[in-house]
């Protein structure tokens, strides 16, 4: 496995890690999911990714309950929770959700005591907070950090302006500021990671722990003829992510895609997530494997990077025609 530096930290994750969005409790169940662990720990992943929202807390519960029972050196991974949606879904109250600092510490707390675990080595402000001024959100992030119950703080989904803008505050205050970014970075989605982000990474540096590499599923081409039984895009609630990618000139290029990897001998999904790990900007990709057989080939990913030669990634280029247009200098 290949390992790289979070953005300037000195902390190493894996190229690719493991997470548990949509699967965990709604589609696997424990014993899947301590087989899942076991092989990606094995295969040398140490980033395995959670969040209060994911089923409604219960994903953390699972999580915790299989990292009890491996007994892994906790030195040897690290874990992330998330915090904004709250966990009661529908239920929840005022301050039970949001970035303010009430409910930034519970939510801490609370993940804690799911994962069950005495800190958390990455945690992350799951979308930016409107209402809550950029300072407290800094400061509070910060002393989770002084008193031990958080490594690392940083964001999923904020915008390039409004990381810079935490960081403005941090340098102000002479905080912690935050050290990674979690957006969506696929073939299909790309600005944030190759335009907006490109003075971040240049100035004050910004680890990426990338969700979707796969765009839910899409680029495995495994929905290229239908939904499968099981698959994300038939689970209630999930609705969204059917209308965002089920649509027939992505289906088109997908296709093609898999009409590539074809040629270059190996599965569309290898072909995928390599492009994405290529990156140089990115720090880990967040696999959703929900099958032993599954995780297994997109763990090869790695092994796919060499064959990505300047000629294959322009036959990319031509299939997706995705790539941001960036302003003239």
């Amino acid at each position: 496995m290949e390992y790289r530096y979070m953005g300037k930290t000195g902390l190493q994750l894996s190229v690719l890690s493991f997470g548990s969005w949509v699967s965990f409790h709604k589609q696997i169940d424990d014993s899947v999911a301590d087989e899942l662990m076991g092989i990606a720990y094995d295969q040398g992943v140490n980033f395995f990714d959670n969040a209060e929202v994911y089923a409604l807390g219960e994903s953390e519960k699972m999580m915790g309950r299989v990292l009890k029972k491996k007994n892994w050196d906790r030195t040897s991974y690290t874990v992330s929770s998330k915090v904004f949606w709250g966990w009661r879904g529908k239920e929840n109250k005022p301050n039970q959700l949001g970035l303010s600092r009430k409910h930034i510490v519970e939510a801490c707390h609370e993940a804690l005591q799911r994962l069950q675990t005495d800190y958390l080595d990455l945690y992350f402000c799951h979308r930016p907070d409107k209402k809550v001024p950029i300072e407290e959100v800094v400061w509070t992030m910060h002393n989770l950090i002084q008193q031990g119950k958080i490594l690392y703080w940083g964001t999923s989904e904020w915008s390039g302006v409004e990381v810079m803008e935490a960081h403005r505050v941090a340098q102000q205050y002479g905080l912690i500021g935050p050290s990674m970014e979690q957006p969506q970075y696929n073939l299909l989605e790309r600005n944030k990671m190759e335009n907006e982000f490109l003075v971040v990474f240049k100035t004050v540096g910004l680890g990426t722990t990338i969700w979707s590499p796969l765009a839910s599923g899409l680029l495995s081409g495994k929905y290229n003829d239908g939904i499968p039984e099981g698959s994300r895009f038939g689970l209630t609630g999930f609705d969204w992510l059917k209308d965002r990618w089920l649509k027939d000139d992505l289906l088109s290029k997908v296709k093609k895609l898999g009409d590539l990897a074809k040629e270059l001998s190996i599965s569309q999904a290898e072909l995928s997530i390599a492009w994405c790990i290529k990156n140089p900007n990115v720090t880990t990709a967040i696999l959703g494997a929900t099958k032993k057989e599954q995780l297994l080939q997109n763990l090869k990913a790695l092994e796919v990077l060499p064959k990505l030669s300047e000629e294959v990634m322009q036959k990319i280029e031509d299939i997706v025609q995705t790539k941001p247009v960036l302003p003239e200098h």
